[in-house]
């Protein structure tokens, strides 16, 4: 069993009740725009850090994050990236890859919108987790922790917080 917490669009702000949330969890996953390898790097001293870098990242974050993350988690397929779209809508950098080889998880970022869509088509669990920085049009910094054993992803909350920093 792992116990999961996701975020996404930090831009280089990590806020305290995210550090709190995540103190909890077996692994962090970001998916990307982390704004800086100091972020990455305070996420990782909390658990053990899965990330992608997004189309703000600088070098110093690509140079150690990819453009995606396959793996298996437990026993689910997972996939990671920044840009990626949501079902009925797959961005075309995750097509046809994600049609011919679809995860059980397909995680995105970078539209600072929370969305948890199942995808019927595809049999596949899509999560935004919104945006945990203060940068950008959302109101609410979100993220998403959720727990996977085996081949079963549940438990799933949404963690809203803060307006912006305020």
């Amino acid at each position: 069993m792992k116990r999961i917490g996701l975020l996404s669009d930090t831009h280089g702000w990590l806020d305290p009740v995210v550090v709190k949330h995540l103190k909890e969890c077996d692994e962090i996953w970001h998916a990307g725009d982390v704004g800086g390898i100091e972020i990455a790097d305070k996420l990782a001293e909390i658990a053990p850090l899965r990330a992608v870098h997004g189309n703000i990242d600088d070098h110093n974050v690509r140079l150690v994050y990819p453009k995606h993350q396959r793996f298996v988690c437990e026993e689910v397929d997972v996939w990671i990236t920044h840009i990626g779209g949501y079902p009925k809508n797959y961005d075309r950098n995750v097509k046809p890859e994600i049609f011919e080889n679809a995860p059980q998880l397909f995680i995105s970022g970078h539209s600072h919108i929370l969305k948890v869509i199942f995808d019927k088509e595809l049999n596949l669990l899509h999560i935004n987790p919104g945006a945990s920085g203060v940068h950008g049009f959302h109101k609410v910094q979100t993220i998403v922790k959720f727990t996977i054993e085996a081949k079963e992803i549940k438990d799933l909350q949404v963690v809203e917080f803060g307006s912006k920093g305020k």
